[in-house]
């Protein structure tokens, strides 16, 4: 035990945590675009999955990983994309839609992967490239801080950034204020001249694009390589990370890493005696007790309001 809490209370634990985190980061950022339109976009695990699968098949072909990342988040947007037109044009029913994408990037992701290489559970003779770790020239020099910000895959530091920027879109640009309008109320919005299906289309492109470079980064940063079902359940962990962070961005990114801890905690706890099958479970068992806690803090809320909103008894 004593063990275990070294390597808990350490730089190193800290620094995997942010390891980690970022896929499930770069998924409940796509939730949180795709939610303030309005529209819940569940089909986040397929496109994670179909974009990992792209960006290792592209980077080996091509000898790029650069060009391995573009392909992967084309492959995401394209996905995205269809997705939008069958729920927009065609008025799909968005979770169908998603279902539809999940399962046939569960099956599709293999089926290619065997016609491309041969291979049918990873992409072991596939010689795909990574994208690269950096340091942080002045960073890495300070105590703690240092060796737990420094030294991270590239992506990690996109995803970083990515919440700077998805605040400021939503709180600021012209773009991001369409985007909650819609979402809130879209009949009020069409009728001040908001293109509302144009709107949730864009969002959705977003959601896609996030989505993508979580997957890029599972099977060019996390992994070297492409295995089936290798994101294991991040995109819904995303899912659930941005509703218990209420469709907030800090909120979502504070959950992210809370939710990234108990994946790292499930890798530190490999060192105990412990069945690795118990162990594997530690990050659904904490989506499942997140969102539980969310569910009944949202109850009281909704109570709160009602007794509040009810005429006093005379």
């Amino acid at each position: 035990m004593n063990e275990l809490l070294n390597i808990v209370f350490s730089t190193d634990f800290a620094f995997s945590i942010l390891r980690v985190a970022t896929p499930i980061l770069f998924a409940a950022l796509g939730a949180l675009i795709s939610n303030k339109a309005g529209i819940v976009n569940i089909g986040l695990e397929g496109i994670m999955l179909v974009s990992a699968l792209t960006g290792v098949v592209v980077s080996a072909q091509t000898g790029s990983a650069w060009v391995g990342l573009a392909g992967a988040v084309l492959a995401g947007l394209l996905i995205a994309a269809i997705l939008g037109f069958f729920t927009l044009k065609f008025r799909t029913h968005i979770i169908l839609g998603g279902v539809a994408v999940n399962m046939f990037a569960s099956g599709g992701t293999v089926f290619i992967l065997y016609l491309v290489s041969g291979d049918k559970g990873a992409s072991t003779s596939l010689k795909s490239e990574v994208l690269p770790n950096v340091r942080l020239p002045l960073v890495e020099d300070i105590p703690v801080l240092g060796p737990i910000l420094s030294g991270h895959h590239l992506l990690t530091y996109v995803a970083l950034l990515s919440v700077v920027a998805m605040y400021y879109l939503l709180k600021r640009m012209p773009l991001g204020l369409r985007i909650r309008s819609v979402g809130e109320n879209p009949h009020a919005a069409q009728s001040v001249g908001v293109r509302v299906n144009r709107v949730q289309f864009t969002a959705l492109l977003l959601s896609g694009l996030f989505a993508s470079l979580g997957g890029a980064y599972m099977s060019m940063g996390y992994l070297s390589l492409f295995s089936r079902d290798m994101t294991a359940g991040r995109g819904w962990i995303g899912i659930a990370a941005e509703a218990v962070g209420r469709s907030t961005t800090v909120g979502t990114f504070l959950s992210s890493l809370v939710f990234g801890a108990a994946d790292a905690l499930a890798n530190a706890l490999q060192i105990l005696k412990i069945p690795s099958e118990l162990v594997a479970t530690t990050p659904y068992v904490t989506t499942v007790v997140g969102l539980t806690v969310y569910a009944i803090a949202e109850t009281r809320l909704k109570k709160r309001k009602a007794r509040r909103h009810s005429p006093s008894d005379s």
